[in-house]
This record gives C-alpha cells, structure tokens and sequence, in this order.
C-alpha cells in the first residue's frame, strides 16, 4: 500500500491536479475532442495502434504455431534472433526504421537502383507502423508459443477425423483456444503502441501522434495543464482497453473450456 500510494496515486492525484489548473479548468480533458489537432493526433494514435496490433496478431500466430509444433536445426537461434528485439528501447528501433527506410536507408537504394526513384516513409506513419511492428512482433510471439504448448493435439485429430480441412480446424479449433492468450497480447501491443514514445520522437518529422503532442506541450510550449490533461486521457484510455482485455479473455478463456 504504501508503495501503491508513494508511487502511483500520488503521482497521479497530482497530474489530475494539473491539468485542472490551466485556463480552461477541468474542460482542458475534453480537448481531445474540441481541439481539432488533439483529436486528430487521438486518432492518428489510436488507429495506428490498432493497425500494430492487428498485422502483429496475425503474423505472430502463425509464426507461434510454426515454432511450437516444428523441430528443425537452428530453431534455437531463429528464436533467439525474433525475440532480440525486447532488448532494444525504442529510440534504437527508430535509428534502425531510418537506415531501412530513411534517407540513405536500403530500402531506398534498392528502389532508387531499381525505379529511379527512391521510397522514403521512416518519417511518416508508416515508418512509425513499421518501428512498433518490430518491437510488438516479438512479444506476441512468446506469448502464442505458450498457450499453443497447452493445446490438446486429440482434439484436432478428432476434427480431421471428422472430415474438418486445415483452414476448419484452425479457425474451430485452435483460434478459440488461443483466443485468451491473442486478447490478453493484443491489448498489451495496442497499449504499448499508444503509449510508446521514443520511436515516435526518432521518427517525428511529419508524425503526428498523441504521445508526440504531449511532449511539445511539455517543452516547447511549456504548457504544463495541457500536458498532464493529455497524459490523463491517454492513460485513461490504456486502462480502458486493458480492463476490456481482461475481461474479454476470461470469457474467452471459458468459451473455449
């Protein structure tokens, strides 16, 4: 408790506070709906993280289900090399995004070889999409191979036994049972790509997200109300999804019982 109060509620009774404190009061939380750049960095933030969590659902459960049930020489290591990413902080995610996809990245030389025209999106959105790909990728991964590790083979079995083609027995069988396990992950990767910050400051010529916002409130314009108000709402929103997520998961997770 008192750790819960030295460093959680405290801290945030005084954000509260703060962003109460400016001109507009206890209005400036509704900002993000009246303030048309707020919003739309709201909605650059929250559908960008939905994209991450989507495209790294769907990737990490195949490659999850592949690395559990297979047994191959240099898997260990494959493995070793799709979870070396959760060592990195994001501003070195960013640095690798740019010699990729910068100006001078490989991307660009390879098309510029090509088409004579070098592509360039590490600046933008979709270098941003791709940074938070990177670091949300490996997490899920983990957490697939896991729960795939309980699954009970015989019930597949059965399904095929039963005239059930692949594609059936995946979506019937084995996406139920995963279905905890994908929510609980997917809410962590959505709250981790709203709340990310150092990959967007590497990339942030013309990004334009909600994280991004709060920091030029903090320092440029030194509008500390702001600020807090903002990082408020963000936070609300993370505990949103994630209290949603938990619940999601245990309905799931009796579902598929």
């Amino acid at each position: 408790m008192t750790l819960f109060l030295a460093f959680w509620l405290l801290p945030m009774l005084r954000l509260v506070e703060v962003g109460a404190s400016g001109p507009s009061g206890a209005a400036a939380y509704l900002a993000v709906l009246t303030n048309r750049h707020y919003f739309t960095s709201l909605m650059s933030t929250l559908l960008l993280s939905a994209a991450v969590t989507l495209a790294t659902l769907m990737i990490s459960s195949l490659v999850g289900l592949f690395l559990q049930r297979n047994r191959f020489t240099g898997k260990a290591l494959l493995l070793s090399m799709l979870t070396f990413p959760l060592a990195f902080p994001g501003v070195v995610v960013g640095f690798m995004v740019i010699m990729l996809a910068g100006r001078q990245g490989l991307i660009g030389v390879v098309t510029n070889w090509l088409f004579g025209d070098a592509w360039v999106f590490a600046y933008s959105l979709g270098g941003l999409f791709l940074g938070y790909l990177y670091f949300s990728i490996p997490r899920v991964i983990l957490t697939v191979m896991a729960a795939a590790e309980k699954l009970d083979p015989a019930l597949e079995e059965a399904a095929r036994s039963l005239g059930a083609d692949s594609l059936r027995v995946f979506v019937d069988i084995v996406l139920p049972a995963l279905a905890p396990a994908l929510v609980s992950s997917g809410a962590i990767c959505f709250a981790t790509s709203v709340g990310a910050f150092g990959t967007a400051f590497t990339l942030a010529t013309n990004i334009d997200v909600l994280p991004m916002a709060i920091y030029n409130e903090f320092t440029s314009y030194a509008n500390f109300s702001m600020a807090a108000a903002l990082s408020i709402v963000l936070g609300a929103i993370t505990w949103l999804v994630l209290a949603l997520a938990r619940s999601w998961s245990g309905n799931a997770a009796g579902a598929a019982a």
